[in-house]
């Protein structure tokens, strides 16, 4: 069965609008993990990403999405590249560049702070890849870019995501959830490593 037709915002450009792109992109910073690599987001990774918020297990998240929403979520993450500094991460395996998932450090609309998520197809779960990029992403936020706070946002059911985040350390913090009262959620929150470490949360 061949791929459907992509709608023409997603296809990719061509010519000196290509060349533009690729050279922002270079800008954006590379991860690197023992097993994997976070990269910077392009249009022939939306597929992928469409397919997570689109599928079935995306309930914790207020999906399952359409297509629409999805796009209007990618476009969102990617755009806080150029407007906030941090944003969304194409992870990728080392040795064959197979698209895994997503991780960012964004705030969407309505955040009181900044955002580590991550999300991971099914065929990839299960195997550390969330926790060994969302690491990444962590220390990227916290020293590369000395963000004041950094947490993740989990709905109570999703006990995988929560999971994630225990083991990065995070702590859940009982005050920030308690503004949360009409959309019950766990905020987990990282240590503020400041000057390469240093224990204290934010």
């Amino acid at each position: 069965m061949s791929a459907p037709a992509l709608h023409p915002w997603e296809v990719p450009p061509e010519g000196p609008a290509a060349e533009a792109v690729a050279a922002l992109a270079a800008h954006l910073p590379v991860l690197e993990t023992p097993r994997l690599t976070l990269r910077a987001p392009g249009l022939a990774d939306f597929d992928a990403y469409a397919a997570i918020l689109c599928g079935p297990d995306t309930a914790h998240l207020g999906g399952p999405f359409d297509r629409e929403a999805a796009w209007g979520d990618f476009c969102t993450y990617v755009a806080g590249w150029l407007l906030r500094g941090s944003g969304l991460w194409t992870v990728t395996l080392r040795d064959t560049g197979a698209v895994l998932g997503f991780v960012l450090v964004g705030m969407e609309y309505g955040d009181a702070e900044p955002e580590l998520g991550y999300l991971f197809t099914e065929a990839a779960q299960g195997n550390g890849y969330a926790t060994e990029a969302a690491a990444a992403a962590r220390d990227h936020a916290l020293d590369a870019l000395a963000l004041p706070s950094l947490v993740s946002y989990v709905a109570p059911q999703h006990d995988r995501s929560a999971a994630v985040a225990r083991r990065l350390g995070a702590c859940r913090d009982a005050a920030a959830e308690r503004g949360f009262a009409d959309d019950p959620v766990q905020v987990w929150r990282y240590a503020v490593t400041g000057s390469g470490g240093a224990e204290a949360y934010a």
